[in-house]
């Protein structure tokens, strides 16, 4: 490997820092966006269980805040009930909305970074390959009059350019096709979180819209 990284030249080098910080976002992404830590299966039901006649105290609001995402968008709407018992449904609406909004942010966090490093990660390979033609072509002795003589190139500054070249374009498409795909992938995951969020938040506003007549 170290061949490699030697032969391909100083162009390689921001690919690797590309290719690292990619496998720590990438890391950093699955452990934030698992199912627990974003919407436990069944939270939603425990939190309209412990609320069906009235509003829970400020300590297991404050638990089920720090339980998940889900759980903060469910507090705020417990918060906005504590804070303003009279509150209108637009009221509860647009505190949890606010939440939701704040949560979406966070769950997207670094997906931008990880896309532009899918994108970056083929230009900085054209760019290895470009100074690797550099390199082919100022191995290149003059000739005759007529022309540059090829064959009279120096053979050893040659085989560098052809390895700069190559390496540099073949590590530009091995740090990006993995990007592109795991971007993709969170992509989705994290559509599908915010979906499952709102729905839950609908369904949540009507049982506080209930409860607030109650109490």
């Amino acid at each position: 490997m170290l061949s490699i990284i030697q032969a391909a030249g100083w162009p390689i080098w921001p690919l690797i820092a590309c290719s690292v910080l990619a496998l720590a976002l990438v890391i950093e992404r699955f452990v934030s966006l698992r199912a627990s830590r974003v919407a436990p299966p069944k939270l939603l039901d425990e939190a309209l269980t412990v609320s069906r006649t009235a509003v829970p105290i400020p300590d297991v609001v404050t638990q089920l805040e720090q339980n998940s995402a889900l759980g903060e968008v469910l507090a705020s709407g417990f918060r906005a009930l504590n804070s303003n018992p009279a509150c209108s449904e637009a009221d509860l609406r647009a505190a949890m909305e606010g939440c939701g909004r704040a949560v979406a942010h966070r769950l997207e966090r670094y997906l931008s970074a990880l896309a532009t490093i899918a994108s970056a990660a083929p230009l900085l390979g054209l760019l290895g390959t470009v100074i690797g033609m550099i390199e082919i072509f100022g191995s290149q002795a003059p000739g005759s009059a007529a022309g540059s003589a090829v064959g009279t190139g120096n053979p050893a500054q040659l085989a560098q350019g052809i390895s700069i070249a190559l390496y540099n374009t073949a590590f530009g498409l091995i740090v990006a096709i993995p990007a592109l795909i795991f971007w993709r992938y969170f992509r989705g995951r994290v559509d599908a979180y915010l979906l499952q969020l709102e729905l839950a938040s609908e369904r949540f506003v009507r049982h506080l819209n209930t409860l607030r007549k109650i109490v």
